[in-house]
């Protein structure tokens, strides 16, 4: 069999053993140190926009302190976008409150502004507003973030951007990550850059940070002894992971680069496959880091599905994926409230993850071409 063509598979730069000596030669292995202040560094100028970064152990344990500083407690509700992978909604069940999720809208596949509105009215009306709005940049694709944020203002609620797809991605020129009161990142060993695992917490001012800091490292009190007045975590990026990252971000924007071509490369390889849509900016507002390259397939033009394309693909030993499963669907979130109509369930439905790497050869470009030029 030929060797496996990975999804999204990590693509390291050359340069991150360097970090990781310097670390082992200075004895900095701890949660702390000169490549944690650096990668917090590095990421606040790649942003570009005054913001705090603090790095954390995952972009899940991001989410969970962001809402524990927006002050989401058990019973309070939280906005959620339906069509996301489950560790944006878990930290909401951590906290012990109820994930109320939101349909997509078609031209991003993201939180579809309309229904956002109507819930949280009627969440309101039925006595119960909503503590926070999760909105995520679908696998780096911006959502209508003028809109959101507009809504989000206008009812006075805390918006929180998991970003942890779209560290790259830009909306009218402003990175994904630094709209609302946090951002989230994640460099998890899928992701446009890795650290094997890790996240961050993009925070616009200093308190936050700092209160982010304390909470991630078991909320010690400032006092000799070990005193604690506030519950804490062990979410605390350490030296080592962190001297990873700073090795990734040199070539960052040459991954989004990449990751970008490959979308291009599947525009021209459909382009004359009538029934197949490939998952692209909607206009010039949009800038994408196409993160994962996706496609819906219309079986009733084409007379196959997107299940039948996934299996193809697998024969040739290549992993692509279908959409996330909506939040709504979950058995975990049969409960919870939901607002909208269909569309991301029929996405779900139809739609196809290809693999994306940044590191694909040549031949192995060769060898998806192929498959679809077969399967179609």
């Amino acid at each position: 069999m030929s060797q496996k063509i990975w999804l999204s598979s990590p693509h390291m730069g050359g340069n991150e053993l360097k970090y990781i000596n310097e670390a082992f030669k200075e004895n900095w292995v701890a949660p702390l140190g000169p490549n944690v202040d650096g990668f917090e560094k590095d990421l606040e100028l790649f942003l570009n926009k005054e913001v705090n970064v603090a790095v954390l152990s995952a972009g899940t344990a991001a989410i969970h302190l962001a809402l524990i500083e927006c002050g989401v407690e058990h019973g309070d509700e939280v906005i959620c976008q339906s069509m996301t992978f489950s560790a944006s909604a878990n930290p909401i069940s951590y906290c012990g409150a109820t994930p109320v999720f939101i349909d997509s809208e078609s031209d991003t596949w993201n939180m579809c502004p309309k229904a956002l509105k109507e819930a949280i009215e009627d969440r309101i009306k039925n006595g119960k507003k909503p503590k926070a709005i999760i909105v995520v940049h679908l696998y780096g694709m911006p959502a209508k973030m003028d809109e959101i944020v507009s809504i989000a203002s206008e009812y006075q609620i805390d918006l929180i951007e998991d970003a942890a797809e779209a560290l790259g991605s830009k909306y009218k020129g402003q990175s994904c990550g630094t709209f609302g009161r946090f951002g989230i990142l994640s460099f998890n060993g899928n992701k446009i850059i890795t650290t094997s695992g890790g996240g961050a917490l993009v925070c616009h001012t200093k308190d936050d940070k700092d209160k982010t800091v304390f909470l991630s490292t078991q909320a010690r009190d400032n006092a000799p002894h070990y005193q604690h007045s506030h519950i804490g975590f062990n979410y605390r990026m350490s030296n080592i992971v962190a001297g990873i990252g700073r090795g990734q971000m040199e070539v960052l924007q040459n991954r989004v680069d990449a990751r970008r071509a490959m979308h291009d490369f599947y525009v021209n390889i459909f382009e004359k496959i009538d029934g197949v849509e490939v998952f692209s900016e909607p206009n010039s507002d949009f800038y994408s880091n196409h993160w994962l390259s996706s496609i819906i397939v219309d079986p009733a033009i084409t007379g196959k599905t997107r299940e039948d394309l996934r299996l193809a693909f697998l024969e040739d030993n290549i992993e692509s994926r279908p959409l996330w499963k909506p939040m709504h669907m979950q058995p975990i979130f049969a409960d919870a409230p939901y607002y909208g109509t269909n569309v991301s369930e029929k996405l779900f439905e139809d739609g196809l993850c290809l693999p994306s790497g940044s590191n694909l050869s040549n031949e192995e470009r060769e060898r998806i071409a192929n498959v679809i030029s077969k399967f179609f």
